[in-house]
């Protein structure tokens, strides 16, 4: 049984995701350009709050800077001048092709300040998951860098989903120095391989997926995820060694929203004790099964659901994963 990172199973909460929680509104006018739709549905949206409730689903407990289903919110604060929270209308042209436009203007999630941070509520946890995106503007960012700094304190393992969105950053160097803060000090780092350049930006991309998880590593880091999309997705581990998977077939239906699926999933089946090559594949089946869906959210799969989709698929096309 691999070891790669422990948790104190003794603490009362799973995961704590810090970070945005907004509104989707995805239209029902399918395959039409965004002025063209008329019709939405309204979903909680939000990357870290999508990741939260998919975690509850999975049967973890959550708590979260946001008020969603079956998520602890006793440590919720309010906006106090009137910021509201963030909107997000998405764009499904087609099933490979989808767009965001974020309205991020004095929103809600950006004014989380230090002192909404308690330090009994972090060392109440198992593992905390910052978002990227929290990182993009004070006090929200100081909020999360003191949140790393309690969970480091307490021992509390600290998740960093690196979720790159463009708005309302200011330059790819103000991009580089907080995702680096928040990375050398991360147990597991999940993103994109753009993701990871971006977080290098300052000391220079490394020159392969390898090199970025041993730079990273050298800082402490168990676990590094760094996914290609479609190409699929590889856990570098800090004995040097790696788990690639393909992704599982799916009906697609949007191109958004499976990257929220596979990082609750993941992160899940880690708290479960699995195989890492066995927590990829969780992850990736829950990814499939969020793309096939109109909403992210709402869509978030239980365990039961994730493990039926696995034996459908592999039933239909064979064994998905590529083992190291």
């Amino acid at each position: 049984m691999q070891n790669y990172i422990t948790f104190d199973m003794s603490r009362p909460i799973d995961f704590i995701p810090i970070g945005r929680i907004a509104i989707d509104f995805n239209p029902t006018d399918m395959y039409m350009p965004l002025s063209e739709s008329s019709n939405f549905n309204k979903y909680v949206g939000g990357s870290p709050a999508n990741i939260a409730v998919g975690l509850a689903r999975l049967g973890c407990k959550v708590g979260f800077q946001g008020c969603v289903e079956g998520i602890d919110t006793s440590r919720i604060t309010r906006a106090k001048n009137g910021e509201c929270l963030g909107l997000t209308f998405t764009e499904i042209l087609s099933k490979e092709k989808s767009s965001i436009l974020m309205y991020r203007d004095k929103v809600a999630d950006f004014c989380m300040a230090p002192e909404d941070i308690d330090e009994s509520y972090i060392a109440s946890a198992k593992a905390i998951v910052i978002s990227g995106t929290a990182l993009a503007q004070s006090p929200s960012r100081e909020a999360c860098l003191k949140a790393m700094i309690l969970a480091k304190k307490n021992a509390t393992r600290i998740i960093f989903d690196i979720d790159y969105r463009e708005y309302t950053w200011k330059s790819k160097d103000e991009i580089a120095v907080y995702y680096s803060l928040v990375a050398q000090n991360a147990d597991i780092i999940m993103g994109s391989r753009e993701e990871f350049d971006l977080t290098e930006g300052i000391i220079g991309a490394r020159e392969s997926d390898p090199e970025s998880a041993k730079y990273w590593q050298s800082f402490g880091a168990s676990i590094c995820v760094i996914k290609h999309g479609k190409e699929g997705s590889t856990a570098y581990t800090n004995d040097g060694k790696f788990y690639t998977i393909k992704p599982f077939p799916a009906v697609k239906l949007k191109g958004f929203g499976g990257g929220d699926g596979y990082g609750s999933s993941f992160l899940y089946s880690l708290l479960q004790g699995k195989d890492i090559i066995d927590c990829l594949e969780f992850g990736s089946a829950s990814a499939s099964i969020l793309i096939s869906a109109h909403s992210c959210s709402d869509a978030m799969p239980s365990a039961k659901q994730v493990e039926e989709f696995i034996k459908k698929s592999k039933e239909e096309y064979g064994e998905m994963v590529a083992r190291a």
